[in-house]
């Protein structure tokens, strides 16, 4: 009778499973998928905006008020033309201005992300790796930053740089103050989280290796240290674009963002909430539905990339 393969090959001395590409799809769940392809999708919509939108919304040439506040799918009452998301009072296709202000949106999250990140993860390798007081002033700096409400910042920041800047000029450098605004005020997130990895990694054999033979801090911490944090960064990178949108939305439905030439998803929902009470949902309705989409594909995969990337919890799940 043939052996068991079970019975011949001690248990501590079986290899792993190997994670094929099936294996990890399968256990990204239906979920994460959905988001993953809602996000993609509307990022790319943005994208192409120009290509995909019926017609430019801030193009008055391309406007006819006699098509304003028709509902979606109906015909308009003057021109019979149907529009899928309806039209606001000026004539404007909402499909149209979702698919621009959501580039605005993208596009400043994108950047601000981006700006935290750069401050952030350069903060936290400087911090966890030179110790000492370096790293209580970082920390410190990061901590009382942290006592106040990230939009509080933000509207801070955004009001500081816009005395800064002449008036005539205000308009054209609104989205640049606006990243600056929300890039800044979010930094402190990455530092701690890199921070703390740093301190994990500058004690291992690898760093210590480098040192002795000679290499320099700079390029241990860029060469050595950095491409070991990628996993928490890319969680905290996706979560904290999510937060981005949020808070770019927050401040332009608050007036203090994208200047009306250039509507956000934020501006748009500015702009619908007067016509809410007055039967015109959509012109709301569609630009919300959008940003909370947006907003939840993304968050909803930072989450699933952080406990994909976490050992406890990925063997957990298991």
């Amino acid at each position: 009778m043939a052996a068991d393969p079970d019975m011949t090959v001690p248990p501590s001395s079986r290899q792993p499973i190997p994670r094929t590409p099936d294996r990890i799809g399968r256990r990204l769940g239906v979920v994460t998928w959905l988001a993953l392809v809602l996000a993609v999708g509307l990022m790319l919509a943005a994208l192409f905006a120009p290509l995909i939108a019926p017609h430019d919304p801030f193009d008055p040439a391309t406007l006819d008020l006699l098509d304003g506040m028709t509902p979606p799918m109906q015909p308009s009452a003057f021109t019979e033309k149907t529009f899928l998301f309806g039209t606001d009072n000026q004539g404007r296709d909402v499909f149209s201005s979702i698919l621009y202000g959501s580039r605005v949106s993208l596009t400043v999250a994108f950047a601000a992300t981006f700006l935290s990140l750069a401050i952030g993860v350069t903060a936290g390798l400087v911090s966890g790796y030179a110790g000492g007081v370096t790293d209580a002033i970082i920390m410190r700096v990061a901590d009382a930053q942290l006592t106040f409400p990230t939009i509080l910042i933000a509207l801070l920041v955004f009001g500081i740089a816009q005395g800064v800047v002449p008036a005539a000029q205000q308009e054209n450098a609104a989205v640049w103050i606006l990243i600056f605004a929300i890039g800044f005020s979010n930094w402190p997130q990455f530092a701690r989280t890199v921070r703390g990895a740093t301190l994990v990694e500058k004690r291992k054999d690898y760093v210590a290796a480098a040192k002795l033979i000679g290499v320099s801090p700079a390029r241990i911490l860029v060469t050595h240290v950095l491409p070991n944090l990628a996993g928490p960064v890319l969680v905290i990178a996706t979560i904290g674009l999510a937060l981005a949108v949020i808070e770019e939305a927050t401040l332009s439905y608050l007036g203090v963002g994208v200047p009306p030439t250039r509507p956000s998803l934020g501006t748009l929902i500015r702009i619908g909430q007067q016509f809410l009470f007055s039967g015109e949902w959509w012109i709301l309705g569609f630009p919300a539905a959008t940003l909370v989409l947006l907003a939840l594909s993304v968050n909803l995969i930072g989450d699933r990339l952080r406990d994909a990337l976490n050992p406890r919890l990925r063997d957990g799940r298991r």
